[in-house]
């Protein structure tokens, strides 16, 4: 009676990402004490969902149902909960510790790496300067800071093109354990060329002592660097 639509509803998707067979499972109602959902499978889909949850608690199988389960213990954290998934009357499958478990901390780890991106940001009388660059990937902000010096070039560069920026990430673990940028220092950085694959193979054909110029299929090398060596069908 008290829960919000809009995060019931949330609760609804993660948990058919969780069973799977989505033709097979049912939403049946909600029972009356703490936000009970009734679901049922019908009988010929019962051993692939139980195959597939049974998995998915050793972090096996599909990337869905793992992230399905460490989704639910979030939000229930979130909602100062616990939950767990069971038989009607029977017994527990999943139990999902929500605000008992306790996160695990591995502080800041700094890394030193690069990042590309699009600067929108310059600004502050510090030193280091704040500087924001915008991922043209997925459109993510990072938080980074630049000596004056380097934050006055930078912004010079603002909106216009894209550059790779070297420097020093610091790196927090979430509560799924996904590494986070915290901030990045910015120690130098590039203009990228905003040129077509084929004029970038191209330079690479004139590298002096370079094999590219007896490459007979230059785009499969490129996907060779990217994804590793085919090994029987499968890279």
């Amino acid at each position: 009676a008290t829960i919000p639509m809009v995060r019931l509803a949330e609760y609804m998707e993660e948990v058919a990402k969780l069973l799977g067979e989505t033709d097979h499972v049912h939403f049946v109602g909600l029972e009356e004490g703490s936000l009970q959902q009734v679901v049922t499978v019908e009988f010929e889909a019962v051993p692939k969902v139980e195959d597939r949850m049974t998995k998915a608690q050793r972090d096996e199988g599909p990337t869905e149902p793992i992230q399905a389960i460490k989704t639910i213990n979030r939000m229930l954290r979130e909602d100062n909960g616990v939950g767990l998934l069971g038989r009607k009357r029977g017994a527990t499958i999943i139990k999902f510790p929500g605000r008992d478990e306790k996160p695990i901390s591995l502080g800041v780890i700094s890394q030193e790496g690069s990042l590309d991106g699009f600067v929108n940001v310059v600004g502050g009388d510090s030193d280091p300067c704040p500087v924001h660059l915008k991922s043209s990937d997925d459109g993510q902000t990072y938080l980074c800071d630049a000596s004056r010096a380097i934050a006055k070039e930078l912004a010079k560069h603002m909106f216009d093109v894209e550059i790779r920026a070297q420097g020093l990430g610091k790196w927090l673990r979430d509560d799924e354990g996904k590494w986070v940028l915290d901030r990045f220092r910015i120690r130098g950085f590039d203009i990228l060329k905003d040129l077509p694959l084929t004029a970038d193979v191209a330079d690479l054909r004139n590298v002096p002592g370079s094999e590219w110029p007896n490459l007979k299929d230059p785009w499969h090398e490129l996907e060779r660097i990217r994804k590793g060596p085919d090994s029987n069908g499968h890279k």
